[in-house]
């Protein structure tokens, strides 16, 4: 959000030559790492925000803890993603500004499905039962965080 409007305004109000534009998303570990090592003189115009499970993870680990009284060090996070280079991203060295790392493991959903298939666990049999809320109801706006 403010890092775009930011750029924007130096570059066409402030008329500051030297912006980084246009801004590239940094939602996925798979391409910061492909221009990390192909393009770096572009890695200036990468967006600052940490991918959605990072930022997530991060919150977790401190204003949830702080709020629950519950200190980070006995919070465990798992990502369950469908790239496997999140994975990659859980262990990079800048994914843990508080001290703790913000994603403590990452799994791919074909490693979960295989995790299930061999607990012999049949999804449709389980009961029902409600998502956890632990912020609120969700907008749906992050669904065009990678857009």
């Amino acid at each position: 959000g403010t890092e775009l409007i930011l750029r924007l305004y130096n570059a066409l109000v402030a008329k500051k030559e030297d912006e980084s534009l246009p801004q590239f998303t940094s939602c996925s570990p798979g391409w910061v790492k492909y221009i990390e090592h192909f393009y770096p003189e572009y890695l200036s115009h990468v967006s600052s925000a940490k991918s959605p499970q990072q930022m997530f993870g991060a919150v977790i680990k401190t204003y949830y803890a702080e709020q629950k009284g519950i200190d980070p060090e006995d919070i465990v996070t798992v990502a369950l993603m469908p790239c496997s280079a999140k994975k990659y991203e859980c262990n990079r060295p800048e994914m843990k500004d508080s001290g703790y790392k913000d994603i403590d493991y990452g799994l791919t959903t074909r490693e979960l499905a295989k995790m299930i298939k061999e607990a012999g666990i049949y999804l449709p049999d389980m009961p029902k039962s409600d998502f956890d809320d632990p912020f609120g109801t969700a907008t749906g706006s992050g669904v065009i965080f990678g857009a």
